[in-house]
């Protein structure tokens, strides 16, 4: 009875995995390992840049109010545009961050990168340099010819990319 036990475990007891198969499994939980590194070094990041920013806006406050009273009108206008300008763009930055951030998360989650959430990110970061270089008065009308045609590939990237979503794939077995 014990041998006919026996030989029934073996017979349903399932073979182990090819050498292949296990390598591609590990390699992939390598790939995971790193990517929630990266994700908790942004997030570090984002952390940082927030506090970052509170504290440039903080000082920013206290440097207005101590000198503007003391200063020509022309002088405290120069450091509340230059003043504007910074934070202008730490604001930006930390979207850029965000969106970063939302892109790794992503790919944790369904382990590919999806273009139309890299096309935001674009977004993000084009805009960005729009914002602050129109802000500071430097961008000339061939950038933002430029800037412009980068944003409309972008656009249509990402309509492509929710119109024609990627085929499931199909499982060869």
């Amino acid at each position: 009875m014990t041998e006919d036990r026996k030989s029934t475990d073996v017979a349903h007891s399932a073979p182990p995995p090819p050498m292949g198969l296990r390598l591609i499994r590990a390699q992939g939980k390598v790939l995971d390992g790193m990517v929630m590194t990266l994700i908790f070094i942004m997030l570090a990041t984002l952390l940082g840049a927030i506090g970052g920013l509170i504290f440039d806006y903080m000082t920013a406050i206290k440097l207005l109010s101590e000198s503007v009273g003391s200063m020509s009108t022309v002088a405290a206008h120069d450091l509340i545009k230059v003043t504007g300008q910074h934070l202008v763009s730490d604001v930006l930055s930390v979207f850029i961050l965000i969106e970063l951030f939302r892109s790794f998360s992503d790919y944790l989650e369904f382990h590919r990168i999806r273009l139309h959430v890299l096309a935001e990110v674009g977004f993000v970061f084009v805009l960005r340099e729009v914002f602050v270089g129109l802000y500071a008065n430097q961008l000339n009308w061939q950038d933002l010819l430029s800037l412009g045609g980068l944003l409309a590939v972008l656009a249509a990237t990402r309509v492509l990319a929710t119109r024609f979503p990627p085929r499931p794939h199909s499982s060869h077995q």
